[in-house]
């Protein structure tokens, strides 16, 4: 049967599921750099850049787990949209914000930092209840080119998101790039609400809530290559992240403003966009473990280029590089995740995995923030990515079904 790259794409509702994950990231994007450069802008110190992402991961970790066992117990797409529901306020606080003469000037930094918080709580909700509904709305035989695409899907609102919020603040204001970001969140909001969804009978079960949260650690500490996999993205992200340090080299380093910033922020996505129509139309990998090492490696290697570049041209190259091979791992991890996990454990396992990839970033910018206050900005960027070009030979070395590990398509999980 010959491949169908679209096959995913025609299923309606995962079309409007895609476009709600497409507007969602163009709002958050367009938020994230205004917020950091706002941020930055008020207190000239990298540190509170880092604080940034302490702020969100902290209560995300926080809820992470009931949140999944939620997503196994409730109706996952009701549990999305009060998720969304409260992304929406958050991103009307930010432009009321700014339309209140002084206010930021009187207070600071801080009440961007109450947004990031209850941003957090709520993305901690929408991750796990998102993923098990996008899981249940294509035959398990199409979960491959779903996370293809919506690895497309996303990866392209990550470039015109910071491409966005970066003219958008630079040539008109933040309360004009606030407004956007308040009308695309409400956008993926409607998407999400359109989506006909009949909840599946649930697992009939007597855990308790401890039990339910531990069957799903069990089930993924059980499973040592999905296992490897995301403690690959954990530790490569945690370590060579660089993207909290941008508004430090777009300034500080590189000279390019607002409006460079956005570019250097849209880089990897742009990369990784590329990447992902590539992977969606080709055949499966059929070296799917010593790919995903290959990836990462190559995603650290780009980090360190990058930290010791004083050119905005080849900053910008060795980003867009550095998403091309994430988006690779991306992929794959999404893909074992979908494939290994059963149905009924998807909310509970998927909430573990976003402790280890949604918290990478925000942890790792906490990480690149603390790190350029105590040994500046561009050793921090250098020595975090060979760290984690460590962390990849580390793992390679010491699990081996990972590194002998072949297609990804079309496994039952056990």
């Amino acid at each position: 049967m010959a491949h169908d790259p679209y096959a995913s794409l025609r299923v309606p509702n995962y079309r409007w599921f895609i476009v709600s994950v497409l507007t969602m990231t163009i709002s958050a994007q367009i938020q994230g750099v205004v917020v950091a450069w706002q941020i930055y802008d008020i207190t000239h110190d990298p540190l509170s850049l880092g604080l940034m992402g302490l702020a969100e991961a902290l209560p995300y970790v926080s809820v992470a787990l009931y949140a999944g066992h939620l997503a196994d117990r409730l109706n996952r797409r009701r549990v999305g949209l009060i998720a969304l529901s409260v992304l929406v306020l958050c991103s009307v606080t930010l432009l009321t914000l700014n339309l209140i003469p002084g206010f930021l000037h009187r207070h600071g930094a801080l009440p961007f930092y109450g947004v990031i918080v209850v941003s957090g709580l709520a993305r901690s909700f929408l991750q796990p209840s998102r993923n098990a509904l996008g899981a249940e709305l294509i035959p398990r035989s199409l979960y491959a080119n779903a996370v293809a695409w919506r690895s497309s899907s996303w990866q392209t609102a990550a470039v015109v998101g910071p491409a966005i919020g970066g003219l958008l603040y630079g040539f008109a204001s933040a309360t004009a790039a606030y407004a956007v970001d308040s009308t695309m969140m409400l956008g993926a909001l409607v998407c999400f609400a359109l989506i006909a969804y009949t909840p599946k009978p649930a697992v009939v079960s007597h855990e308790s809530m401890k039990e339910s949260v531990r069957t799903g650690i069990r089930f993924l500490m059980g499973e040592s290559v999905l296992l490897s996999a995301q403690t690959l993205d954990l530790f490569s992200v945690l370590l060579g992240g660089a993207e909290a340090l941008l508004p430090v080299f777009a300034e500080n380093i590189l000279h390019v403003g607002p409006q460079g910033l956005g570019v250097l922020r849209a880089a990897p996505a742009a990369g990784a966009v590329v990447m992902s129509i590539y992977l969606a139309h080709r055949k499966p990998l059929q070296r799917a473990g010593m790919t995903l090492l290959c990836a990462v490696g190559t995603f650290a290697l780009c980090i360190i280029g990058f930290g010791f570049s004083r050119s905005f041209f080849l900053s910008t190259a060795l980003l867009f590089a550095s998403g091309m091979a994430d988006n690779v791992s991306v992929l794959i991890r999404g893909t074992l995740l979908q494939v290994l996990t059963p149905e009924h454990l998807l909310g509970r396992v998927s909430s573990v995995n976003q402790i280890f990839l949604g918290t990478s970033n925000e942890l790792g910018a906490f990480e690149s923030g603390l790190a350029a206050k105590l040994i500046g900005t561009v050793p921090a960027v250098v020595f975090g990515g060979f760290a984690s070009l460590a962390v990849v030979f580390g793992v390679g070395a010491g699990v081996p079904r990972l590194r002998r590990l072949r297609s990804i398509e079309g496994h039952d999980p056990a």
